[in-house]
């Protein structure tokens, strides 16, 4: 079994349905959220290992400054949905606060895990209607690796820290524990 059929049924559970949109739309509008998501995790995650090989955390941490944002807006614009990161603690407070529908799923998350659900299959998808319209929203969590805890623990080093502080003057993303939930793949289409 691959990894998309074990995620299938997760985000089928969760969806809340909408009667303007058919089953087949929000099958398909799943099936991209969760390719998306993939292709996000694997192109971030690569360039992470390899910066991390090549030149340890402080490599890393350009890898997240600079180089997760370009993949978002690529990926945003390539697909005409908006893809980001947001955090349950906000090392970028111009794009990673989560808005008042992802703080509910980050919560639902964390419930979720305290009950034993591990972050690699949790995910939620809802058609949720705003003020600027209707919207196809997906949430994939994230958890805090081991390797993380470089520039995401409750113990940094000096330089590291002195770089993260530059490059994120109003960074709260510390103080995490392997295996927390530090976040969520965050991914919006309008329906």
């Amino acid at each position: 079994m691959n990894s998309k059929s074990l995620f299938m049924p997760l985000i089928s559970s969760a969806l809340i349905w909408c009667g303007a949109v058919s089953a087949g739309e929000i099958d398909n509008y799943k099936k991209e959220a969760v390719e998306t998501t993939q292709a996000f995790v694997k192109q971030l995650g690569g360039a992470m290992q390899e910066q991390m090989k090549a030149g340890g955390p402080e490599a890393a941490v350009k890898v997240c400054s600079e180089l997760a944002p370009q993949i978002s807006a690529e990926m945003s614009r390539e697909k005409g949905w908006k893809v980001t990161r947001v955090g349950t603690r906000v090392r970028n407070p111009m794009l990673g606060i989560p808005d008042a529908w992802e703080q509910k799923v980050l919560a639902r998350f964390q419930e979720r895990a305290a009950k034993g659900e591990t972050f690699d299959k949790m995910a939620h998808a809802e058609i949720v209607t705003e003020p600027g319209g209707k919207y196809f929203r997906f949430m994939k969590a994230i958890g805090v690796q081991p390797q993380c805890l470089a520039c995401h623990g409750e113990k940094i080093d000096p330089d590291i820290k002195a770089m993260v502080d530059e490059r994120y003057p109003h960074d709260n993303a510390r103080g995490y524990k392997a295996g927390d939930l530090r976040g969520a793949v965050s991914i919006k289409r309008p329906l």
